[in-house]
């Protein structure tokens, strides 16, 4: 971890940049106002935030009956909280126009499908709110604030950098990845990191200025046709069935790994 850290830096600084490194635990307040007083403290201003930390999986992925009270702060005290405290501190040393941004996942605080996930899909849909209570507050100083919630993501085949995805077994991986590429996501592939950096980049350039208050979807256009499929009706469930019955098999590899319990193909895969 501690490489990976260097290496960004070094690859910032060799871009004619500067930067410094400062590990927090987000889950706590004390030491996400210490991050941002480190921060000013080396540069004397923020002209972006984004947040975009999340607890290892064994902390928080439980199923609703059976998730702890400590899972449950987990999910809500790293995202909601974090993103709280992160706003009111950053919102003290950007200056005016500056950027907020907050990576979610929105389909999570839509649908129950992914059982395990309800911790972190209710501490998503609070930062999904929080990013429009946060872009009226500050709308008059000309900061906008943001959310992005990704689709599936793939990136390097590590549980730091690949994505949440990256954690489940190697055949639920590539169950997956076929899937998408099969047609579920329209583009025909799962996203990557850069896919994500490249939409919060977009979000901070100065001709995004008036946009503020929105979740920018990055899902190769899964949303835009997926909830059709969410349907319970029979009729619904055969056709998703029909389409993809080379994935027939997703439904009980999903299930060894806890990923969901609905025996629903199409439930069961409208949150990957």
């Amino acid at each position: 971890m501690r490489l990976r850290r260097k290496d960004t830096l070094a690859q910032v600084r060799k871009r004619g940049s500067d930067g410094c490194v400062v590990q927090a635990d987000v889950t706590r307040p004390e030491p996400i106002t210490e991050m941002f007083r480190k921060v000013q403290g080396e540069f004397g201003k923020l002209d972006i935030f984004v947040s975009n930390a999340r607890p290892d999986l064994p902390g928080f992925y439980r199923r609703p009956l059976d998730i702890t009270v400590e899972q449950w702060h987990m999910a809500l005290d790293s995202q909601a909280r974090a993103f709280l405290l992160g706003a009111q501190e950053s919102a003290r040393i950007i200056p005016d126009g500056g950027r907020i941004l907050a990576i979610t996942y929105s389909p999570g605080g839509r649908t129950g499908s992914w059982q395990p996930w309800v911790a972190m899909g209710a501490a998503k849909a609070a930062m999904d709110s929080l990013v429009r209570y946060f872009a009226v507050a500050l709308a008059l100083r000309g900061i906008t604030v943001n959310g992005i919630s990704p689709g599936g993501i793939f990136g390097p085949p590590n549980v730091v950098e690949g994505g949440v995805l990256r954690v489940l077994p190697q055949e639920i991986q590539e169950a997956i990845r076929v899937w998408h590429e099969g047609g579920w996501t329209p583009m025909g592939r799962l996203g990557t990191p850069e896919d994500v950096g490249n939409a919060v980049m977009l979000l901070c350039m100065d001709e995004a200025s008036f946009i503020t208050g929105q979740i920018l979807h990055v899902d190769g256009g899964l949303r835009s046709w997926t909830p059709s499929c969410r349907s319970t009706s029979s009729r619904a469930n055969s056709a998703c069935r029909e389409r993809f019955a080379p994935m027939g098999d997703l439904t009980k590899l999903t299930q060894r790994t806890d990923s969901a319990c609905s025996t629903d193909l199409c439930l069961l895969t409208s949150d990957l």
